[in-house]
């Protein structure tokens, strides 16, 4: 055994050996992914910002297009050279647009481009009013056309000087970027690099281990399956001894719960059931008139039956029950039960809001019983905001912590701590026809799919359950 044992250290060493190149090969292939990625992304980046540089020379030279059109026309009084001008305000305008959509993830751009827009706007305000001056005064040129140069030639100016704000501000970029894509190019040539070392230290590797290891492996294998065998048995033995101990705590824990209410319903039966069978003797002996006595024997016969109901009531609202597990969407159970609700909800006017993650895993329940839970929960809040205006019932699920999370939320009168605390106790209850067992029920239906309830409730405030069950 203990020559097994060497053995296996020594295979293990050599598994780690492996296991670890692999996995930095592995690290390193999705380095080489990465930075590969990120070096096609900074390409992309350059080449945008070369573009950008590009269309601003371009809008530039539209521009001045236009200007050199508006003077070709006032010179030589022919219309035509009047269409570099209309031409470049339409260039100038898809140009303009282009660049802007270039550095829409910029914001400083993006302001630099709106004070350049409103300059070009002006410019070219000013050479149509060029343009109109010169018609109406009957193809000659005026002071106002002079004067109108001066403002055209600042504007000008101005539109220079912001584009060349922008080109600087791009062309910083594009040599921070130049500067990040030659580190990106290096780190992959490095990362190439190392993956190649490591690969030819893994075979080197490989190859010493092999031959030192391959006779000594043959007689360690046949060990070591042998004791794997043995291991695999104490392990099978360990796994159903600790099966059968968690089925033993579950069903214990399910048993508690019905405990208390089964001594109850021993203690209580045992005398009701004698309170009976003295009335039905009662009834047979008597001889006299019955108007008063019937209705007597009617009110105990009638109280008789209900407290055997509530019992009845009460064991099965706290026994264990047998579920049949289905894999479900937990936004789909939710709506079932509303609709079985529908009605009420129509009665009371009641707004209702759902906030169903769509993200979340399907859970596996027992549907018909976490229906029945749900709607408890659902017909409590109904019933606590009737008559209320602006009554509203939230309805949201979500994933949270690896586990599926159902609120059910109404802005009710809600109810003060002493209410909250026993909420889920049988028989409390703070409706005059409830028989305080619909929440008690809910806990068990709840508890039995090994889930967990909350609530949380301000008096005016409304009150919170909180379901909290595990996905599929």
């Amino acid at each position: 055994m203990e020559n097994a044992l060497k053995k296996i250290k020594n295979d293990s060493r050599i598994r780690t050996g492996y296991f670890s190149g692999f996995i930095f090969l592995l690290i390193a292939c999705l380095a080489t992914l990465y930075a590969n990625r990120q070096l096609t992304s900074q390409s992309k980046r350059v080449e945008d910002t070369n573009r950008i540089i590009s269309n601003l020379e371009a809008m530039l030279s539209e521009v001045k297009d236009a200007e050199t059109g508006i003077r070709g026309y006032l010179i030589n009084h022919d219309s035509s050279f009047l269409q570099p001008y209309t031409g470049s305000r339409r260039a100038m305008d898809s140009i303009f647009n282009l660049v802007k959509e270039q550095t829409k993830d910029n914001e400083s751009q993006q302001i630099r481009l709106s004070e350049l827009r409103q300059t070009l706007e002006k410019r070219y305000f000013v050479l149509q009013e060029n343009i109109d001056v010169y018609n109406r005064n009957r193809k000659m040129i005026i002071d106002t056309i002079y004067i109108q140069q001066v403002t055209g030639k600042r504007l000008m100016d101005e539109v220079r000087r912001r584009i060349a704000e922008i080109q600087v501000h791009e062309a910083e970029l594009l040599n921070i970027r130049n500067q990040k894509l030659a580190r990106d190019f290096r780190a992959l040539n490095i990362i190439i690099i190392s993956t190649l070392v490591i690969a030819v230290g893994i075979v080197i590797f490989g190859f010493i281990t092999h031959t030192k290891e391959r006779k000594a492996r043959r007689e360690a294998e046949r060990k070591i399956i042998n004791y794997q065998d043995e291991l695999k048995n104490r392990i099978a033995q360990l796994d159903k001894a600790n099966q059968e101990l968690i089925q033993m705590r579950s069903q214990e824990k399910f048993a508690a719960t019905g405990r208390m209410a089964r001594t109850i319903a021993h203690e209580v039966r045992n005398p009701l059931t004698n309170i009976n069978l003295a009335v039905d003797q009662l009834k047979g002996e008597m001889t006299g008139p019955a108007e008063n006595t019937d209705f007597l024997f009617e009110m105990i016969g009638r109280n008789s039956h209900r407290i055997n109901q509530l019992i009845s009531d009460l064991l099965n609202s706290t026994k264990f029950s047998e579920l049949s597990f289905n894999k479900v969407s937990i936004n789909k159970l939710l709506d079932e039960a509303l609709q079985q609700a529908q009605d009420r909800v129509a009665l009371t006017n009641i707004e209702l809001i759902r906030n169903y993650s769509t993200d979340i895993c399907d859970v596996s329940v027992d549907n018909e019983r976490i229906k029945i839970a749900m709607l408890n929960i659902i017909i409590n809040a109904l019933e606590a905001m009737e008559g209320r205006e602006g009554s509203k019932l939230w309805l949201e699920t979500r994933g949270e912590n690896n586990r599926c999370k159902v609120i059910i939320r109404d802005n009710g009168p809600g109810m003060d701590e002493e209410a909250v605390s026993k909420i889920f106790e049988p028989y409390f209850t703070s409706k005059q026809n409830g028989n305080g067992l619909g929440l008690t029920n809910t806990q068990n239906i709840i508890l039995n799919h090994k889930g967990d309830i909350s609530v949380s409730s301000r008096v005016e405030e409304g009150t919170s359950f909180i379901i909290t069950l595990n996905f599929a």
